[in-house]
């Protein structure tokens, strides 16, 4: 006597291989399932992957401002060429806000140099640096020590273009400004140098902390650097001019009798 199949044990078959994961049975002809379209939600197929295209071209990397103003400031052999360099460069924002690239005053290759901060709205409209009420100080400051900006001092900025509304710099505009100040310094070739200000210590010191900073002697650019505070404090901070004086009187006895 044949075996007659038991439906319902097929069926419990048909379901445990289900619940598996089972989803086709095999067919009698072989399938191209490269031909088929792929199922995705009820009544809806998607086509199959279209096989690849050509790769996309790779990106191009941005330069790097700090690289390029290296380069730029490298190529400088005078204090002209310097300035036309800034004033061609484009990679720094600020520049765009600016009125005028506040480049340098006083006397180049005299024996001080000023380093200032960043210009105001004062000196970006005149194109000098340490003009307003804080240049006049400057002036007062350095007169009494038989110095002044008409006859033995130049002058200049860690930044040539006024940031918004008088903010500090950011850490990023002083690291692309760097390349172009020490390049300024080599071409002006001072014996000292005058530090004013926090933001300035920061650019040329790598440290921060004007008052504790302030009346010692450092090094920047291979050359004596003197930090003191910046004019703008000491009109915010008039009892701060006491140790002004003796920072000026630092700087007089650095440089003998006038």
């Amino acid at each position: 006597m044949g075996l007659e199949p038991d439906i319902h044990a097929a069926q419990a078959l048909l379901a445990w291989q289900v619940e598996l994961g089972a989803t086709e049975a095999i067919c009698d002809a072989p399938v191209d399932r490269y031909g088929l379209t792929v199922p995705t939600a009820r009544g809806q197929a998607a086509v199959a992957p279209a096989a690849p295209g050509p790769a996309a071209p790779p990106a191009i990397a941005e330069p790097d401002p700090v690289d390029m103003a290296e380069k730029a400031a490298r190529a400088a052999g005078s204090l002209e060429a310097l300035r036309a360099a800034l004033e061609a460069f484009e990679w720094c924002d600020l520049k765009k806000g600016a009125r005028t690239t506040v480049f340098s005053d006083g006397v180049p290759g005299a024996r001080v140099m000023v380093i200032g901060e960043a210009p105001g709205r004062d000196e970006d409209r005149e194109g000098r640096p340490f003009v307003g009420r804080a240049g006049q100080l400057l002036d007062r400051m350095l007169a009494p020590i038989g110095l002044s900006r008409a006859e033995n001092v130049y002058i200049a900025n860690v930044l040539p273009w006024r940031p918004p509304q008088n903010r500090d710099p950011r850490p990023d505009e002083i690291a692309m400004m760097k390349p172009f100040l020490a390049a300024h310094i080599r071409l002006a070739a001072p014996e000292v140098l005058v530090i004013m200000g926090n933001i300035s210590c920061q650019a040329l010191l790598g440290k921060k902390g004007i008052t504790r900073l302030r009346g010692r002697w450092d090094q920047a650019v291979g050359k004596p650097a003197l930090p003191t505070f910046h004019p703008a404090y000491l009109l915010r901070t008039p009892t701060a001019k006491r140790e002004a004086w003796a920072d000026m009187l630092a700087l007089r006895a650095r440089l003998g009798p006038a």
